[in-house]
């Protein structure tokens, strides 16, 4: 009997445990810091934008080094308007993405599948008109050669055709009218969240960021937490 009790403590114990060396874990790495590379100048302006769960890297829809509008189409959104200035891109699981619209469709398949890294990615970009820094916008700002790093960052996630084209997903999941899902590559887990690779963006751009985080509070730790 004593040791039916033991087994059922450590098959109980040992999530427990788990969770809390998972969050314990997430608290001390997202207070590390990785500083910002001084850069040469500060003519491009960027911004990290959250939901409260989710962490979005935004920057000017076209500048002298790229225009996104070009291969993230506008006619991709619903919208279809030309008219937008930033576009906002969040890399996550695709069930989430696409299957969840709410916390209450969330089902056990996709969560299980997000967690354990079974699961296929895809990009959300966002066309916006207008940005303003606030409690859950942080403005940057960098120069051309960090941008340079930033868009390769952002051009190296996205799954392309035989042809080098992204692939925009065609789906009734959009969350408005100035919004696209497309292909992505890499697999979600709990250790590589949406949250980090928005961190590992910064880092690659050489803004200030964590040494890890799995969570949108870590990265904004970094600019507001102090």
């Amino acid at each position: 009997m004593k040791k039916i009790i033991k087994i059922l403590g450590w098959t109980i114990l040992t999530p427990v445990l788990l969770v809390a060396l998972y969050l314990s874990a997430a608290y001390v790495f997202s207070r590390i810091s990785v500083d910002k590379e001084e850069p040469s100048g500060n003519d491009i302006t960027l911004f990290i934008l959250t939901n409260g769960v989710h962490t979005d890297l935004v920057m000017p829809v076209r500048n002298a080094q790229i225009d996104w509008s070009k291969e993230v189409l506008f006619s991709n959104t619903k919208g279809k308007d030309t008219s937008a200035q930033w576009i906002a891109f969040g890399w996550g699981d695709k069930g989430f993405y696409l299957e969840t619209p709410t916390w209450a469709d969330l089902k056990f398949s996709t969560a299980f599948k997000a967690a354990t890294g079974l699961s296929t990615s895809a990009i959300h970009a966002t066309y916006y008109f207008s940005m303003s820094a606030g409690s859950d916008c942080i403005k940057l700002s960098t120069d051309s050669a960090h941008y340079a790093k930033l868009v390769s960052y952002i051009q190296a996630s996205f799954d392309r055709d035989e042809q080098g084209h992204i692939m925009h997903i065609v789906t009734d999941a959009n969350y408005g009218k100035t919004d696209a899902f497309y292909e992505a590559k890499g697999s979600y887990s709990l250790f590589h969240t949406c949250n980090t690779w928005a961190n590992s963006g910064l880092k690659s751009g050489g803004q200030k960021a964590c040494l890890w985080t799995p969570f949108d509070k870590g990265i904004f730790y970094q600019y507001r937490g102090r």
